[in-house]
């Protein structure tokens, strides 16, 4: 079944490819690895912002996280145009907004990692960090990015 197919039937809608906000550009292709820029945790009624620890909860969090993955999977379409081609999510690399006692960093970032495996199966399976920073881009919640390797 492909890629697209999987989204249809599992009921998930792509986000436009976000706009890079800074001075870099939203993906880089070098030989089969596609690199995808840091995502923000958005949807639909704009930034989802918060701190892990401080007033947003764990399962919000992983709700931001999901959203970074879509945005992620957004990015690599605009790189490559059919996700069929993709044969493995490499790595993630997750940065929490939290505060300094907040330790669950790898249950938020699940929320990116299950939609991976949820939309490439086995080769969704990957490599990560999920990492704590004292604040993010414009308060968000979130922030992941990706390297995925396509034919």
């Amino acid at each position: 079944m492909s890629i697209e197919q999987t989204l249809a039937d599992k009921g998930i809608t792509l986000p436009a490819a976000p706009m890079p906000a800074a001075n870099y550009v939203p993906f880089v292709q070098t030989g089969n690895l596609v690199f995808i820029s840091g995502q923000i945790s958005a949807d639909e009624n704009g930034l989802i912002t918060g701190k892990l620890g401080d007033g947003t909860s764990v399962e919000e969090g992983v709700a931001a996280a999901r959203r970074c993955g879509l945005a992620l999977i957004a990015q690599l379409k605009a790189a490559v145009g059919d996700l069929d081609r993709v044969t493995r999510v490499v790595k993630l690399t997750g940065f929490v907004n939290s505060t300094p006692d907040f330790t669950d960093q790898p249950k938020v970032i699940n929320g990116c990692s299950d939609l991976m495996v949820e939309v490439f199966q086995d080769a969704g399976r990957h490599s990560r960090a999920a990492v704590s920073a004292p604040s993010l881009p414009f308060g968000v919640a979130v922030e992941i990015e990706a390297i995925f390797e396509v034919r």
